[in-house]
């Protein structure tokens, strides 16, 4: 499945936030991730960031498509991240 993850968590968790979930998805520009993951990974992904972030202050957005067949992205401005961008 093709998977956009959105988030808005205090600073303080941010890094902790990026770095679990660049482990399964591609970092795309600030607080946004996306790439392919299986059924597994996604919800070993959800539960390392349930482990992070407050569920009483935070928020973490997962958009989940089946495929990317039908989609298109569109970038106005400069490209930030991707799949050419490994640490």
């Amino acid at each position: 499945m093709f998977v956009i993850m959105v988030y808005d968590v205090h600073t303080k968790r941010v890094g902790k936030v990026l770095k679990t979930a660049r482990k399964h998805l591609y970092w795309v520009q600030n607080s946004v991730l996306e790439g392919d993951i299986n059924e597994s990974s996604f919800k070993q992904l959800k539960v390392e960031l349930s482990k992070i972030i407050d569920e009483e202050y935070d928020s973490v957005m997962f958009y989940t498509f089946r495929t990317t067949r039908y989609s298109q992205r569109e970038i106005m401005g400069i490209k930030k991240g991707g799949e050419d961008n490994f640490l």
